[in-house]
């Protein structure tokens, strides 16, 4: 039997952050979440997630630089969520290191099928 895989959710939010865990779950997923751009970077590096959902506008770092550091050291897939839906803000993401981009609000549905999405495209 295989470990379920690993994602990391890094969101400032605290309302989001618990329902990005609970879809993320629900979906058989293990969950390390962090409220800042600095905490997800750690836990990326100590859990190497198959996925990472990041949140774009966060104190401290935001998400185009913890992208970028992220980039340095992890292959994980990452889905940044904002709540910016212009082309430039998911250009700049693309650009950062991101491979998907999910604007705010979002369906729980839609989020879980971008994350398995994201999740089959490392596997094969």
């Amino acid at each position: 039997m295989t470990a379920p895989p690993t994602t990391v959710v890094i969101e400032d939010d605290l309302d989001i952050r618990l329902l990005v865990t609970a879809v993320l779950e629900g979906a058989g997923y293990v969950v390390h979440a962090a409220a800042s751009g600095l905490d997800g970077v750690e836990l990326v590096r100590l859990h190497a997630p198959i996925v990472t959902t990041l949140d774009v506008s966060m104190p401290g770092i935001d998400g185009f630089e913890t992208a970028r550091r992220i980039r340095a050291f992890s292959d994980t897939r990452i889905l940044m969520v904002s709540a910016r839906a212009d082309e430039a803000e998911q250009r700049a993401g693309r650009e950062a290191g991101a491979d998907d981009y999910l604007t705010k609000p979002f369906r729980p549905r839609e989020l879980r099928q971008r994350v398995t999405d994201l999740a089959r495209s490392v596997r094969g």
